[in-house]
């Protein structure tokens, strides 16, 4: 081909009609990188987008081999090859994405395609058409990187840390290498928290990442596990002794308070310890028992670190005979669904109400409270059990006031373990159905953290329940990912927004005006919005200033039985 290189869009006259259209065109395409290579891949044309991409000019360009040119080393190989190849035995080069060379030696991704001129002469020509994926690349990247980054302190978050676990797990058990992981809680953070607000608790976590971050070395991995708790990765602590000596580091980090915008801030850590593969095999094993062991610390005093051992061993075997008696209680009809009504904070009316489970042992004259069972039903596969009899009892109970003249929504909390089972969406149609219940009588409310890790099948399910009329909550908002990003993903009717960010908004202009954001967020999704755990007429006032459609707290009704409920209908009917 006859290019000359002040002119790189010359088209030889040795062309027929079809390939000198060809090359016509793309000498007119902008944005797309085209090079020509004769049989011996020496470039011999090189259009102006090609010195946009790869940053070589014609005049560098011409003449130069392709694999000298714009191929990484551990590439040429291959690709002369498949030159060859093409040339000798007619098969293509496959088009396909390529991570490709710049003239500083940058890599650029492109998607390559290939076409061959003159393929039947002496002189067949190749040329490589090819889109710079450059941006795309780069968003894809920070897209990963913003599902595995926690969104307030910049650290890695616990789905990077869950894919962190399985390589270091694969890894040791290949190479006979112990490690250890450590389980971090700041100690009197709540009590920071509820004085100082949410504000100043979110520059104190971001402070204390800062902190740890830097008490760390190239082998430890710092990740925020939710809360005021973070996890770190101890790769290279192959003893306990040396697992000790990062922990002390780590206490000691907290020797000096916190300079937060001028307010001195005083907290310390305590934190436990699990080894692989003494304590553990699996990644929730080992983060159960460094949690148990950070929770031991907190026991003996705080500001101080713990390994699991035996004795903590001996606490797990007490939780199993809890989950043991829970077993025999849900045998004995021991549980109990109590109310909680929501109201319409325009008229007062009672619109729906929340079942929340109750544990009734028949050997205490107390209940006993959800925070101390359910996490330990969590753990087995009793909560699903224990799910099904709240799906039951809740049904049964619609079905009773719906026969006493009562319409009235009720919602359940639906755990993880509940929603992966292959067969919950057709088991909660089939328990409505043997109930009479219709689509809108029964809503399910699920944690945001929930949603987000939920495949899409279970997305796909969930969507059916809310094309059929099922009102679908997602509670407690704010305590999780907190990112409203993720609201208009989801097959939700109503949002409710967890205590907390009530909690101070009427007095608080930072928390007031996080809470109104996120109000008008959910209204511009058509959502529902509902207050919980409103405790005074000033957060009531405040809420419905701000159009907040229902409210749940102790203001209007604590969780009262279901004979309660009917006498509060009546009453407010």
């Amino acid at each position: 081909m006859n290019v000359e290189k002040g002119n790189r869009h010359h088209v030889g006259s040795q062309y027929d009609g079809g390939e000198k259209r060809f090359l016509e065109l793309i000498s007119a395409l902008s944005k797309v990188s085209v090079q020509g290579y004769d049989r011996n891949r020496n470039v011999i044309y090189w259009n102006k987008s090609s010195e946009d991409i790869y940053g070589f000019s014609a005049q560098e360009a011409l003449g130069a081999k392709l694999e000298d040119l714009i191929i990484p080393s551990e590439m040429k190989d291959t690709v002369i090859a498949l030159h060859q190849q093409w040339l000798k035995q007619g098969i293509p080069i496959p088009s396909e994405q390529l991570p490709l060379k710049r003239k500083d030696g940058s890599t650029v991704h492109v998607f390559s395609s290939h076409v061959m001129l003159k393929e039947d002469t002496d002189f067949p020509e190749m040329f490589c058409i090819d889109v710079d994926l450059s941006k795309e690349v780069s968003a894809l990247k920070e897209l990963d990187r913003m599902a595995s980054t926690d969104l307030l302190t910049g650290l890695p978050n616990r789905r990077f840390l869950y894919s962190q676990l399985d390589s270091m797990l694969e890894n040791a058990a290949l190479n006979d290498e112990p490690f250890a992981i450590l389980f971090i809680d700041l100690d009197m953070f709540k009590e920071v928290n509820d004085t100082l607000g949410h504000t100043w608790g979110d520059k104190l976590l971001r402070a204390a990442a800062v902190r740890l971050t830097a008490s760390l070395s190239d082998d430890e991995v710092l990740v925020r596990f939710g809360g005021d708790e973070f996890v770190v990765l101890l790769k290279a602590a192959h003893s306990e002794e040396q697992a000790a000596i990062i922990a002390k580091r780590l206490v000691s980090c907290f020797e000096t308070g916190f300079d937060l915008d001028g307010e001195s801030v005083r907290v310390t850590m305590s934190a436990g310890i699990s080894r692989y593969p003494k304590d553990g095999r699996k990644p929730d094993d080992l983060l159960k028992n460094a949690d148990v062991a950070m929770y031991q610390a907190k026991a003996e005093g705080r500001n101080q670190y713990q390994f699991f051992n035996v004795a903590l061993s001996e606490r797990v075997a007490l939780q199993r005979t809890i989950a043991s008696r829970l077993h025999e209680s849900l045998e004995k009809g021991e549980f109990e669904l109590v109310y909680q009504p929501q109201f319409d904070l325009k008229d007062q009316s009672i619109a729906a109400c929340e079942a929340l489970l109750r544990w009734c042992p028949s050997d205490t004259s107390k209940s006993v409270p959800p925070n101390v069972f359910i996490p330990i039903a969590e753990r087995t596969d009793l909560i699903i059990k224990i799910g099904q009899w709240v799906l039951k009892q809740a049904c049964s109970q619609i079905q009773r006031w719906k026969s006493l003249g009562i319409n009235m929504r009720v919602d359940i909390n639906i755990s993880g373990k509940e929603l992966v089972q292959p067969n919950f969406f057709s088991h909660l149609e089939s328990v409505k159905k043997y109930y009479g219940l219709a689509p809108q009588d029964l809503g399910i409310e699920l944690t945001e953290n929930l949603l987000i890790d939920s495949s899409g099948d279970v997305l796909s399910g969930l969507r059916g329940l809310r094309d059929s009329g099922v009102e679908i909550s997602i509670d407690d908002f704010g305590v999780g990912y907190s990112s409203l990003s993720y609201l208009r993903q989801f097959p939700i009717s109503h949002l409710k927004i967890d205590r907390s960010f009530l909690k101070h908004a009427p007095e608080d202009a930072y928390d007031g005006a996080l809470l109104e954001a996120i109000i008008n967020v959910g209204h511009k999704l058509d959502l529902n919005i509902v207050a919980e755990g409103i405790e005074t007429i000033e957060q009531a006032e405040y809420c419905k200033k701000l159009k907040v459609e229902y409210a749940q707290g102790y203001l209007f009704s604590k969780p009262i039985p279901a004979r309660d409920i009917e006498t509060l209908f009546e009453n407010n009917s």
